[in-house]
């Protein structure tokens, strides 16, 4: 029998000749730990059919797989891995492609091939397909032990009050969270019902920010969320909004916005100055700026709504957003400006536009810098402002060099982007003479 020796490959112990070109021992690989992390040595799958390879390889979906496992041409897991005349070992199909490409070389070596037959490496094949096996066979077991406890502590939940209750639902957030099986066991067990029946008047922060937790983890159907929808549900979710943790406000915020996806929704469940008050500081939280997203995201959905547009107004949220652009990525910032255009559209919004000394320069600014979304939601700003104080609001957007940006737009591709810069040039330049407008104009500078 061949001597193993230490193979010089990813510290894989391996041994020349026996047919199979790189072989490995099981047992050994098993034993020096080669394996990642498999323990106690091969497990018997002890199933009534031959597991499929490539199934496990999709639904574990792992980070990390032993470098020995990889092909080198994919970089994907070897399936059917077959070894070339150099030693070097490959996914049949793809050492095949790189043959029918014209290669008579060694994809890793560079080597020219002698011999240009592969043979099945039938030991490196049994021992890729051992080891997704035994992590399958984990990852099935796991998955069923969550799924029943799952099952366990919905039924808990009927049961307990006070402390306990709150030990449930902590563990039941960590398990619907992190499994997909356990979301399904809960939903099938009614654990929807069971959780929203927690939710009330009388219900603490601390038992609502846990079943908000594990609320917006789930698939809510229609009737669920017709029933979350009831006033002391929402009431509880906007007080818990105002004045829980970053994660249980961003959890309010995600669970509302499902909750506007139903069809029957009705606007004045989100009619709410608190409900608005408490996203504007979520939003404008410098602390925790992972709120910024869900905040604006839910924002924007309400302004859809065109009666509570007015209440946004009421609050200030339009010095508010405009002060805060600068500082948003532009996913954050697509959003602001949507708000803030669909506010541009009642007499109060164009009127709050106007008065808030940063929104000519900031949406100038704006102007083909981001997006072609942005720059449209700007121009349509901009022209809700101006309309209100053509005079006043011209000369300062000239200054902040507008009409420069105006002309470079009117070069685009896009016609409505045309259409709005001409128009918008046009009423800027009603108060000026040709000769004053086109010093105004600034293009050089805008340019550079």
């Amino acid at each position: 029998m061949p001597m193993f020796q230490p193979s010089k490959r990813d510290g894989v112990v391996g041994f020349d000749g026996g047919g199979d070109g790189h072989v490995l021992d099981l047992d050994a690989a098993v034993k020096d730990g080669v394996l990642g992390g498999v323990v106690g040595g091969v497990v018997a799958t002890d199933v009534g059919e031959k597991l499929d390879l490539k199934k496990m390889i999709e639904e574990l979906d792992l980070s990390e797989v032993p470098s020995v496992f990889i092909c080198p041409i994919s970089l994907e897991p070897m399936q059917d891995p077959v070894t070339l005349c150099t030693g070097q070992t490959y996914e049949r199909s793809n050492i095949l492609k790189w043959f029918n490409l014209g290669h008579v070389t060694c994809p890793t070596t560079m080597q020219e091939l002698w011999d240009d037959s592969v043979t099945p490496n039938r030991t490196l094949c049994h021992l890729i397909y051992t080891w997704f096996s035994q992590k399958y066979l984990l990852m099935k077991k796991r998955s069923e032990d969550f799924q029943g406890r799952a099952g366990e502590l919905v039924e808990t939940l009927k049961k307990v009050k006070g402390q306990a209750r709150v030990q449930a639902l902590k563990e039941l957030h960590q398990v619907v969270a992190a499994h997909a099986t356990a979301r399904k066991t809960m939903i099938d067990k009614g654990g929807i019902a069971v959780v929203s029946s927690l939710l009330g008047p009388f219900t603490s922060h601390v038992v609502g920010s846990e079943a908000i937790a594990i609320l917006v983890n789930l698939t809510l159907d229609s009737e669920s969320r017709m029933n979350l929808m009831q006033p002391a549900k929402i009431s509880l979710m906007v007080d818990i909004l105002n004045e829980g943790s970053i994660e249980t406000k961003i959890n309010c915020t995600r669970l509302i916005k499902m909750l506007m996806e139903e069809k029957d929704f009705r606007s004045e469940i989100i009619s709410s100055h608190s409900l608005l008050v408490g996203i504007m500081r979520l939003v404008k939280d410098k602390r925790h700026t992972v709120g910024v997203l869900p905040g604006l995201s839910l924002l924007r959905t309400i302004c859809l709504h065109e009666e509570v547009r007015g209440l946004i107004v009421s609050i200030g949220a339009v010095p508010q957003l405009v002060e805060y652009l600068p500082s948003l990525d532009h996913e954050c910032l697509e959003l602001a400006l949507f708000v803030l255009d669909a506010l541009s559209s009642l007499p109060e919004g164009g009127l709050a536009l106007k008065d808030c000394s940063k929104t000519i320069p900031n949406m100038v600014r704006l102007l083909m810098r981001i997006s072609e979304s942005c720059t449209q939601y700007a121009l349509s700003i901009l022209s809700a402002v101006c309309k209100l104080a053509p005079e006043e609001c011209s000369s300062i957007a000239l200054d902040a060099g507008l009409a420069a940006k105006l002309l470079l737009v009117i070069q685009s591709c896009d016609p409505v982007l045309k259409q709005q810069s001409a128009e918008l040039l046009k009423l800027c330049s009603l108060n000026y003479s040709d000769t004053i407008f086109i010093s105004k104009c600034k293009l050089t500078r805008t340019i550079q």
